[in-house]
């Protein structure tokens, strides 16, 4: 069996959470690159995730508050899988990733951190990045601080949606 340990989001877990939503908090609120928000569409918006698995971690998000994918609208499902393959275009051409981790945990039994509100997740991957800490020491290395990854990748979400 294998384990997979993620301690950098002991933060997260053991965080006193404020009341509501994080998710409709950040998007509320008017000030995208405060609140890591890489682009807005239609039905949904991209975000950095605050606690990355992987540098240049996102997640695409539904403005309407759902927890599964039956509650959304099928206009709002089929903007969500675009706005994904977008996020792996901008990705690749910032980041250079050799793959991706791609998906949604859908209730507290999947896995889901935030289980009120349905995202999708979309991870870099590079050969190699989990390493010697990851394994040994419980520890994970993350080369790149969460604004230097937003900066990166904010411009290809403007080349794409012209400036928006």
């Amino acid at each position: 069996m294998k384990r997979l340990w993620a301690p950098w989001r002991l933060e997260y877990i053991l965080a006193k959470k404020e009341g509501g939503c994080v998710f409709c908090a950040a998007v509320d609120e008017d000030d995208d690159a405060k609140n890591y928000i890489l682009h807005r569409a239609e039905r949904c918006f991209v975000i950095m995730n605050i606690y990355p698995y992987n540098n240049g971690h996102m997640m695409v998000i539904p403005y309407e508050h759902v927890e599964d994918l039956e509650s959304l609208p099928d206009e709002t499902l089929a903007e969500m899988t675009v706005m994904t393959k977008h996020c792996c275009t901008v990705m690749r051409d910032a980041m250079n990733p050799h793959g991706f981790n791609i998906g949604a945990n859908v209730g507290d039994a999947a896995g889901a951190g935030i289980k009120e509100h349905l995202h999708f997740h979309i991870v870099p991957r590079w050969h190699g990045d989990t390493n010697y800490m990851a394994v040994i020491d419980d520890c994970r290395v993350m080369p790149q601080h969460l604004r230097e990854s937003f900066d990166q990748m904010k411009p290809g979400f403007a080349k794409l949606f012209g400036g928006k």
